[in-house]
């Protein structure tokens, strides 16, 4: 006679088209719920603390007469790493086999090689240093989230991803906001938040770990280690890649007009608004508490939500609208209130987009027996919407010496955003 509990893991495995380790998938499992969100939480914060508080703050303090070209130089070339380096981290912990599976391995050492990287990074004192321990923290940070968002691929059947995925992308706002009040408290002193953040990314991938530990793999099966080996596992997706594609640039256009006003949120409150570094860091503050509180009620609601209906693109075409709402506001008002009117606007897009973009993610990919490569690819929408919102803001606030062209892109960039995920057919 078969098993029952055997029948329904294979059942759920050919429907799903994942692999797991001895976990039934016809459970929500919450060890792997669990440690996304505390592990997602602890790489997130120290990035989005980094690159739109305590970076900017500390570029100030070494080069102030170049802070605004700086920091979107240092934008470029780390979106420039974490174009390539997500991919090719993806790749090999694809392609990993060990008694501690193939993901953990590699968010355990990410996370403490990015934290002395971060560490690194508050110990500059020039131009050089700045921008090489940057770089070195952009590139290892990749090493942490390309394998942790395969997690979601692996060990979660479709039934329950929308949940896990909403569990996901909370922790990402969650950490991002609680970061960004932290990272206020040290505008003066940008230093000391780094080293405090830097110990934070280190225990990301260990947590994880402890956590949701993987069940070795080093019985599955892998082709012949080989130069070709590898480039076949880092090239793009061809067959029955249309949806992914447009899922991609839809993140692209997302990341690209959010970026453009977040890493320059320090400055424009400074300089747009006219407050003083306090009146900013209280801001910040505000603005990151109320966001917290609409991130947690609506990021919870919105994955479990998707799941009930059996729908992706209404929840991340709606969030784009949102969010495009929320970049556009302070254009027409140049206040501290509507800074924060417009952040917790923003939060509420985000949370939705966040919790419910992972899910599409993963099901619009071509193969899953390269998720987190393609995966890894997907998330060049996130590096190159980084890299590409600084550029087009320091552009504009060159040539117009004001923000207010920064706000009109941003929205115009969402927009796109929420066009293109229209036409995605796969997923409904």
């Amino acid at each position: 006679m078969t098993d029952p509990t055997l029948r329904d893991r294979v059942t759920d495995v050919t429907r799903s088209n994942v692999t797991v380790g001895p976990v039934s998938l016809s459970r929500f499992n919450w060890r792997v719920a669990i440690g996304l969100f505390v592990g997602g939480a602890l790489w997130i914060g120290p990035y989005i603390a980094s690159i739109a508080v305590l970076m900017p703050a500390l570029v100030a303090e070494v080069a102030p007469d170049e802070k605004i070209g700086l920091v979107a130089t240092m934008g470029l070339l780390g979106a420039l790493l974490s174009l390539v380096s997500n991919i090719v981290f993806g790749a090999l912990s694809d392609l990993t086999r060990s008694r501690f599976g193939k993901r953990v391995p590699w968010m355990v050492g990410g996370g403490i090689a990015t934290g002395l990287a971060l560490w690194g990074f508050s110990t500059s004192t020039t131009l050089v240093a700045l921008v090489a321990w940057w770089c070195a923290f952009m590139l290892l940070l990749n090493a942490i989230i390309a394998p942790m968002v395969a997690v979601i691929s692996d060990r979660v059947t479709t039934k329950y991803r929308g949940t896990v995925s909403a569990v996901y992308g909370v922790a990402l706002t969650v950490g991002a906001t609680v970061a960004s009040i932290t990272a206020a408290m040290f505008i003066s002193s940008p230093r000391q938040g780094l080293v405090i953040f830097a110990v934070a990314v280190g225990l990301s991938g260990l947590v994880f770990a402890v956590i949701a530990p993987e069940t070795s793999n080093r019985d599955e099966p892998r082709a012949r280690l080989s130069a070709r080996m590898l480039l076949s596992n880092i090239k793009f997706p061809r067959r029955g890649a249309r949806d992914y594609y447009l899922a991609l640039f839809g993140k692209f256009f997302v990341i690209a007009g959010a970026y453009s006003l977040s890493n320059y949120q320090l400055y424009i409150l400074l300089d747009y608004i006219g407050l003083d570094d306090q009146g900013a860091g209280s801001v910040i503050a505000i603005a990151g508490s109320i966001g917290l509180l609409v991130s947690l009620v609506v990021g919870f609601a919105a994955g479990p939500l998707s799941d009930k209906v059996g729908r992706r693109k209404p929840f991340v075409i709606g969030a784009a609208i949102v969010l495009a709402i929320g970049a556009i506001f302070p254009f027409f008002a140049p206040f501290a209130w509507a800074m924060i009117v417009a952040a917790t606007i923003s939060a509420f897009g985000n949370a939705i987009f966040s919790s419910v973009d992972q899910a599409l993610n993963v099901e619009v990919l071509p193969n899953k027996e390269h998720a987190a490569k393609d995966l890894g690819i997907l998330n060049m929408a996130n590096s190159g919407g980084q890299m590409l919102g600084p550029v087009i803001t320091s552009i504009i606030v060159t040539i117009t010496g004001g923000y207010q062209g920064a706000f009109i892109t941003a929205f115009v960039l969402i927009i796109a955003a929420a066009i293109t995920l229209t036409f995605i057919r796969k997923v409904r």
